[in-house]
């Protein structure tokens, strides 16, 4: 294998990235048309969704250490080969039962290729100025693939029909594996140790209960005997595995993870910043085709300014942090992101594109991206390389769970509020009042976030100046990935 620039490198891992987050958004737009073309009732429509999102969350923590013990591009290229069959089984899916089945596989191969891609991509630089590059990079395309999502969708319904949506993140997930294979040397494997079967199994069935409780809320209620079976389930695995690890010879999240850096303070306000992420790129599009009566290709159109936004302010993250500091720049993002919720719960039935989406998208998406940057890098922080895979998985696992509790809560308080204005107002104004109210109770989340944030750095210097409050010692640099070694 010829020797490529850490560049060449990062812009393959982002490939890899991009492609899972673009899954995460690209069917929400062509759900009708998917329940059409595979006979989905209306309330199994919801499980193209849910599916994903339910395997992808429960399998993280496993995902990144296996990473981290089997060696990190060899986890990664099984999950891209993983990911891209499966995309390519959902679009020939003519079932229901088909279709629902490639998508939980697409959720396991994406929880592989998550956390092994970025911790490959922190172990290219050590910590500094040059690894809050990285994150900046990794920000840039996380942010800009749940909207470019939306905008594929809508095309590709469009253009060819639902399948090619599958079809495109299947030929798309190809390059990015041959370019892995081509041009991403192997990484080192983590020390040697036992694999925490016990505590993998415990954990993730701990996670699938929970991510599936709060999904089928969303359609059942909250009172529902299933759900609430399922939330017993997940407190009484969630205990197993607390014993579990404390028993484990090699526990699956070991102490040492948080005894140093701020990886506790940084998946906390993950996943309360987490919950409003996947909520906004819900009920935005729905406000815009259901409210504005805007097509699948126009709402995606309508996505351009909401990552390009966040593009910018990935990349202007680092420079941002130099000036005024980590803790300023986390809690100002986290602001202007609430400024724009707030815009978004002013949005009326009578409204439009211009005067109630545009602005507020733009203020969303530059403080989502700069937030996004800071509490990965708060999350990975003090880390040493052997459990970089570990804390990938564990800073996207808190994510996507509070993205499953916050979108479960969000969505039947905006149902029952939908209901109940649907009493004396026209369909478009009930459906308004319920979006209005996400987007205030997820101005508020990011309000408290953004306090907690001021309130847990506020001693600390961590993220004071830099994504890494040390500078490098010589122990460090030989944890990180060596790009000389081989799995």
């Amino acid at each position: 294998m010829r020797r490529t620039s850490p560049g060449t490198h990062l812009a393959v891992l982002a490939a890899a990235q991009f492609t899972v987050m673009l899954a995460t958004s690209i069917v929400n737009v062509a759900l009708p048309q998917i329940r059409d073309g595979v006979g989905l009732s209306g309330d199994a429509t919801t499980w193209v969704v849910n599916a994903y999102g339910l395997a992808f969350g429960a399998l993280l923590l496993a995902g990144g250490r296996a990473a981290d013990l089997l060696g990190r591009r060899r986890v990664l290229t099984v999950g891209l080969g993983t990911f891209g069959a499966a995309s390519a089984a959902a679009g020939l899916a003519a079932s229901p039962a088909v279709l629902v089945t490639a998508r939980i596989v697409q959720g396991i191969g994406a929880a592989a290729v998550a956390p092994a891609a970025l911790a490959l991509a922190v172990g290219l630089h050590p910590p500094g100025a040059a690894r809050g590059r990285v994150l900046a990079v990794w920000g840039a395309v996380s942010g800009a693939g749940g909207a470019a999502g939306v905008l594929l969708g809508g095309l590709l319904t469009r253009a060819g029909g639902w399948p090619w949506i599958f079809h495109t993140v299947a030929a798309g997930t190809l390059a990015v594996l041959v370019a892995t294979l081509l041009l991403v040397p192997p990484a080192a494997r983590g020390a040697a140790a036992g694999f925490d079967l016990a505590g993998t199994a415990t954990s993730a069935l701990a996670l699938t209960a929970l991510v599936w409780a709060l999904t089928t809320a969303r359609g059942h209620g909250w009172s529902d005997a299933r759900v609430l079976a399922a939330f017993a389930a997940a407190a009484a695995l969630g205990a197993v595995f607390l014993r579990v690890e404390r028993r484990a010879a090699s526990p699956l999240v070991p102490p040492r993870l948080f005894a140093g850096g701020t990886v506790a303070a940084g998946n906390l306000l993950m996943g309360l910043f987490g919950s409003v992420w996947i909520a906004l790129f819900y009920f935005l599009p729905l406000y815009q085709q259901q409210v504005l009566g805007e097509d699948p290709l126009t709402t995606g159109i309508g996505q351009l300014p909401l990552a390009a936004a966040n593009m910018l302010g990935a990349v202007l993250a680092p420079a941002l942090v130099r000036r005024v500091g980590g803790r300023a720049a986390l809690v100002g993002a986290l602001l202007v992101e609430a400024a724009g919720m707030l815009w978004l719960s002013r949005i009326g039935a009578g409204g439009g594109y211009l005067a109630d989406v545009l602005g507020p998208s733009i203020l969303v998406g530059l403080g989502l991206s700069v937030a996004f940057v800071r509490l990965t890098a708060l999350s990975v922080s003090g880390v040493t390389g052997a459990d970089a895979g570990l804390a990938g998985g564990l800073v996207n696992t808190t994510r996507q769970v509070g993205g499953a509790v916050g979108l479960a809560v969000l969505a039947t308080v905006a149902g029952t509020v939908t209901s109940h204005a649907g009493a004396h107002q026209a369909q478009s104004a009930a459906l308004t009042a319920g979006y209005r109210t996400a987007f205030a109770l997820s101005a508020a989340v990011l309000l408290a976030t953004a306090a907690l944030a001021a309130l847990l750095l506020r001693r600390g210097r961590a993220g004071a100046r830099d994504t890494d409050p040390r500078p490098a010692r010589p122990e460090d640099l030989s944890r990180t990935e060596d790009l000389s070694l081989t799995d």
